[in-house]
């Protein structure tokens, strides 16, 4: 309401940004600012952004009681429903799979989460750490979006027949694939409502660290759906997925094989790198009659077989990987990604992972030697670093142990584990200890060194 000297009349009033890091208070009905502020003494600039952040607040509590609504129609009704009814005999045992974990993200949010989020509507410092600390409880979610290709798949059989039938008995508006792929959509939204509510919060003047944290927690939880799902959908690879470790990277590649010589046609290809095992899959859809899309198996580098090859500063989007062979032959995999964005993020990861194995395989033939480093590493307070890239025309990047004499004419690769025997003392070693003391020893250390490499190794 203005005062006086316009007559009382009542204006909407409207703050605008300005480029000087001033703001402007106008009127709904003149064009001409009635009075120019700074920033830093404006009391309403911060109730203004609080206010957004409450309204924030309030969207992400009030969708969250949709949804919540909506897992209800999947629990109380399909679920219910198929427990009580005759189900088509092809279908019978399959409701896990058709619904995964759903029933324990509804009875987590509708229990607890819910009220947790209503409970920031009045304090909204309280926020950040609610997600950050339910983070690895959110990795339900994960679980529920690596079953999902599968779930697909059942539910895109029985749509129009017998879950069409369970729908106009229930008297729900939307299909059950609609409201199965409700979990997937909320994941992705709450990072989108952080970023919102981060913005505001700044702009009131409060503290984000907590925030920042909270929204790469959101960013990191949706990726590692996408990627299970991802994951979900390829079909004709005979191993167990699960054991190849952590899914670092996947993208899709123009990919060339050379063999002995010959080079390939390049094709699309999407590529999956875990952490002990590479995958190489075509992508499908429905243009070649497959009705969901997805990835069919048609190669694979197993770690203990890979090496990358320098990247060249002519081509910064191509990426070589080799594969060694049972008969000491190379199969070379040239890849172009997308950006040399793209290609430097898996050139990384891919040193990485061989620089972890070489660790790995170190241990195991020297532990005493590799407990002695570490001890000295952790009480320098440092970690130690790997070799540094060699320039291009030397020795590529490998996992075998570097106390191993090298052959210049070969190309990168891990060979196979060594034996777990103990290393041999050189001729010119002294025995200060008994026979008994020393194998003790080397046992002590060497089980040492496995269970600090375990969680570098082995946490998938």
């Amino acid at each position: 309401k203005t005062g006086n000297g316009l007559g009382g009349r009542c204006l909407s009033i409207i703050l605008t940004e300005s480029s000087l890091n001033r703001y402007w208070i106008s009127s709904s009905n003149q064009r001409r600012p009635l009075v120019s502020f700074p920033v830093s003494h404006c009391l309403l600039f911060h109730i203004c952004f609080m206010f957004s952040c409450r309204y924030v607040l309030t969207e992400l509590v009030e969708t969250e009681r949709l949804y919540v609504e909506d897992l209800g129609l999947i629990v109380q009704g399909y679920m219910s429903m198929m427990s009580s009814q005759s189900v088509p005999e092809d279908l019978r045992g399959k409701d896990r799979i058709v619904f995964g974990n759903i029933q324990q993200i509804y009875d987590w949010h509708k229990e607890y989460f819910l009220g947790e989020l209503e409970r920031c509507v009045d304090n909204p410092d309280i926020l950040a750490k609610l997600f950050i600390k339910h983070e690895r409880r959110l990795h339900m979610y994960v679980v529920y979006c690596q079953n999902k290709p599968k779930s697909e798949h059942i539910v895109s059989e029985y749509i129009e027949t017998y879950f069409e039938d369970l729908r106009q008995q229930l008297g729900h508006r939307l299909q059950l694939n609609d409201l199965l792929i409700k979990p997937v959509q909320r994941i992705m939204k709450y990072q989108l409502l952080l970023k919102d509510f981060l913005k505001y919060y700044s702009k009131a003047g409060r503290d984000v660290e907590e925030l920042q944290n909270a929204v790469e927690v959101m960013c990191f939880v949706p990726k590692r759906c996408n990627d299970m799902m991802n994951v979900g959908r390829l079909r004709g690879f005979e191993g167990k997925i699960t054991a190849q470790g952590k899914l670092l990277q996947q993208d899709t590649f123009s990919v060339s094989e050379q063999e002995a010589g010959l080079l390939s046609r390049a094709r699309e290809r999407r590529v999956f790198l875990f952490e002990q095992l590479v995958i190489f899959s075509e992508p499908t859809d429905k243009k070649k009659g497959f009705l969901l899309p997805g990835y069919i198996f048609k190669n694979s580098i197993k770690v203990s077989c890979l090496g990358v090859e320098q990247p060249s500063e002519e081509d910064p989007c191509c990426l070589v990987l080799t594969s060694r062979g049972t008969n000491s032959s190379v199969t070379r995999f040239i890849m172009h990604a997308s950006s040399p964005e793209t290609q430097q993020a898996w050139f990384n990861d891919v040193v990485q992972i061989l620089e972890t194995q070489r660790n790995f395989l170190n241990a195991l033939q020297s532990p005493i030697e590799y407990q002695r480093r570490e001890s000295l590493s952790n009480s320098l307070g440092r970690t130690v670093k790997s070799p540094a890239v060699p320039p291009s025309g030397q020795r590529l990047h490998s996992s075998e142990s570097m106390d191993r004499p090298h052959q210049p004419c070969l190309l990168s690769y891990n060979n196979s584990l060594p034996s777990l025997h103990s290393p041999r003392l050189q001729p010119s070693s002294k025995v200060t200890s008994s026979k008994t003391t020393k194998k003790s020893t080397n046992v002590s250390n060497f089980c040492l060194a496995a269970a600090q490499l375990q969680d570098v190794f082995f946490d998938f």
